[in-house]
């Protein structure tokens, strides 16, 4: 019987310990342990070693990896499996939600499990979680509004991933509907992130919810055009344009009469996608056909006129840059317009002598006496 407490006659005799089984793993550690005890032996930190390597459960490490490792990538590969089958059979919105409520809970199912294998005490973790909970919850109210502003969207589902809308003065197509905000890509590639709550609160067009739009083109023409005549060359421009829908059927609207033009505005239906070519094209092809017709469209001009109907305010433009009445010659330009063109070239002379006065007018003759009242010519 060995005394496994004889530390010196251990070491002096090697061939005990292998005859003892302390060469062994369990062994080595009782004898490690031991040691430990003993201060003078110097073995203290190989003690607290021995200690610490009989709580560690390698097994419940490895069942923890495990975990990890495997069901992580076993996660990401269900989800996207799940949401490429939501896509087709419903839509991408869809898709994106049932992705995040697969992949959010699946994360820390695992997470909670590898815990526990370990042998964690969720116990604490849950109190001090409630806690913070409550702190957070405090200090994120906006947070919080826009997640609940994100269901909403969800559920109401007012667009969807790929739709184009406005909102304000931001145009750009969803490129996600996330739990805070809404993520869109404007047409000059711009990135631009809006929260839930300011969609929620704010007026939201989509532009691409329907499958087909109507495009209007105002055009304006010269108040000498024959408005009939310029309604058929529109009609039969929007007929040759392969890209515009006769069902329903283009109309041209009389809007009214402009400062310079006459306004017509011109609708056409046309598919979604090709709302924009359609636009080009269009307005090319007006502009061509008009001045193959002899069509006017008119700039914005302004016409002076000194009070009367009839006649506008005579200006003309002369050498030097310099401007003056018509009706006046150069130079003449605080003349009265009235005056004829010899008058207004004629120097001014002053008078040499006073005018003459005028003969004083005799007063006019009075007036008739009104006959006597003959009551007064009786006799009292």
């Amino acid at each position: 019987m060995i005394d496994v407490l004889d530390a010196p006659g251990l070491l002096a005799a090697p061939e005990l310990l292998t005859r003892s089984g302390l060469l062994s793993p369990p062994g080595l550690l009782a004898w490690i342990s031991v040691q430990g005890t003993d201060p003078d032996l110097g073995f203290t930190g190989l003690g607290v070693l021995a200690t610490t390597l009989e709580r560690i459960d390698l097994g419940a490490w490895l069942r923890a990896a495990i975990w990890l490792f495997a069901g992580l990538p076993l996660l990401f590969a269900t989800t996207r499996w799940v949401k490429k089958w939501v896509t087709r059979q419903y839509s991408p919105q869809q898709a994106m939600v049932v992705g995040k409520f697969i992949l959010y809970p699946g994360f820390l199912l695992l997470i909670v499990l590898a815990l526990l294998e370990v042998g964690f005490n969720l116990t604490p973790l849950l109190g001090a979680a409630g806690v913070v909970g409550i702190a957070v919850g405090f200090a994120s109210q906006t947070s919080v509004s826009n997640v609940i502003s994100g269901f909403f969207l969800i559920g109401e589902k007012p667009f969807e991933v790929d739709d184009v809308i406005q909102v304000g003065d931001t145009v750009g197509r969803v490129l996600s509907i996330d739990t805070l905000s809404v993520k869109l890509r404007t047409f000059d590639n711009r990135f631009i992130r809006i929260p839930n709550e300011t969609i929620v609160k704010s007026q939201v067009t989509t532009v691409t919810r329907f499958p087909i739009r109507r495009l209007d083109l105002t055009v304006g023409v010269a108040y000498k055009e024959d408005i009939p005549r310029v309604r058929e060359v529109l009609m039969d421009v929007t007929r040759l344009n392969p890209r515009a829908l006769m069902e329903p059927e283009p109309t041209v609207f009389f809007d009214g009469y402009g400062e310079s033009s006459l306004d017509l505005r011109l609708a056409v239906w046309t598919y979604r996608e090709n709302f924009f070519s359609l636009k080009n094209t269009l307005l090319e092809e007006i502009k061509a056909r008009f001045d193959a017709e002899g069509i006017e469209i008119p700039f914005p001009h302004r016409s002076l006129y000194t009070g009367e109907v009839t006649e506008p305010f005579p200006i003309r433009l002369v050498h030097g840059g310099k401007t003056g009445f018509e009706d006046g010659g150069e130079g003449n330009r605080g003349q009265d317009p009235g005056r004829t063109e010899e008058e207004g070239d004629a120097p001014t002379q002053a008078p040499t002598q006073a005018p003459a006065q005028a003969p004083t007018q005799a007063p006019a003759s009075a007036p008739p006496p009104a006959p006597a009242d003959p009551l007064e010519d009786e006799p009292r």
